[in-house]
C-alpha cells in the first residue's frame, strides 16, 4: 500500500498517520459514535487499514482519551459526559480566544470578503429550499473551516494539534447532542456572520466578544439549554 499524502503538507504519510486520518474522518462522518465499542478488527475495516497500522494508532487514540481499553469488551470510544462537555468547550474557548485577537490583525480584506460569502451562500441556500443532507455538509465544512483557519493563522503547531485532538472531542459531544442541524443551522451561520461583522471593522474587543458568544452558545445548546440572546440579525445585512 503507497502512502498517501497529508491534507496539510502534502508529504507522505505513515501508515499509522493514515490510520490516525481515517479515524478523524470516521467521526466527522458520524461512522465512530460515542461511548461504541469496537474491537480492533473491526476498527481495521472501518478504517481501511492493516491490523499492524490500527495496533499502532490504539495508544496515540488512548494517550489523547478517545479510545480505551476495557477489559474483556474491547475497546471504547470515549464516552461524553459532563465533565468532558465542559472541559472540551473551556478549553476550545482557551485556544480559540487567542486565535482570533491574532486573527483580527493578520488576516486579508480579501480572505474576510471570501468567507463572508460562503457563510451568506449557505444562508441563501438554506432559505430557497429544504435544508438537505449534502447542505448540512458544506454548512459543517463552513462552519469548521473559519475556526481550524484562525488556529493555523498562529502558525503554532503545538497549538493547532491540540486544538484538532478537542476539536474531535467536540465533534464527537455533537454527535450525542447537538448537530448543525435544520433547525440551528441558520442561527449558527448567523452568529458566524455576526463574528466576521467584528473581524471586517478590525475591532478586536467585539471579535473576542462575539467568538465568546458563539461558543457559548454553542455549549449550552449541547446542554440542551437556550441559545444566548444575540442582539443582531442578517436583516441588518440586507
Amino acid at each position: 500500500m503507497s502512502s498517501a499524502p497529508s491534507a496539510t503538507t502534502g508529504a507522505p504519510l505513515s501508515l499509522r498517520a493514515q490510520a490516525y486520518e481515517s479515524f478523524q474522518q470516521q467521526i466527522v462522518d458520524a461512522n465512530i459514535r460515542p461511548g461504541q465499542f469496537i474491537s480492533q478488527r473491526e476498527l481495521m475495516q472501518l478504517l481501511g487499514m492493516p491490523l499492524g497500522a490500527v495496533r499502532e494508532l490504539i495508544p496515540r487514540l488512548e494517550a489523547e482519551g478517545l479510545l480505551k481499553t476495557v477489559p474483556q469488551r474491547g475497546l471504547q470510544v470515549a464516552h461524553v459526559d459532563l465533565k468532558l462537555i465542559n472541559n472540551a468547550f473551556q478549553l476550545r474557548r482557551l485556544l480559540e480566544r487567542e486565535a482570533a485577537s491574532r486573527f483580527v490583525t493578520t488576516v486579508s480584506d480579501t480572505d474576510l470578503a471570501a468567507i463572508e460569502q460562503a457563510h451568506l451562500n449557505i444562508v441563501k441556500r438554506a432559505k430557497k429550499k429544504a435544508i438537505d443532507d449534502a447542505l448540512l455538509e458544506d454548512a459543517t465544512t463552513v462552519d469548521w473551516g473559519l475556526h481550524d483557519l484562525m488556529i493555523d493563522a498562529l502558525g503554532n503547531e503545538l497549538i493547532s494539534e491540540v486544538y484538532r485532538i478537542n476539536s474531535l472531542r467536540v465533534r464527537l459531544i455533537k454527535l450525542e447532542g447537538s448537530t448543525l442541524s435544520p433547525d440551528v443551522l441558520i442561527p449558527a451561520m448567523e452568529e458566524h456572520l455576526w463574528f466576521i461583522d467584528a473581524l471586517k471593522r478590525r475591532d478586536a474587543q467585539a471579535v473576542v466578544d462575539r467568538l465568546s458568544h458563539h461558543i457559548e452558545s454553542a455549549h449550552r445548546r449541547v446542554l440542551g439549554l437556550p441559545r444566548p440572546d444575540m442582539p443582531w440579525s442578517l436583516e441588518t445585512l440586507e
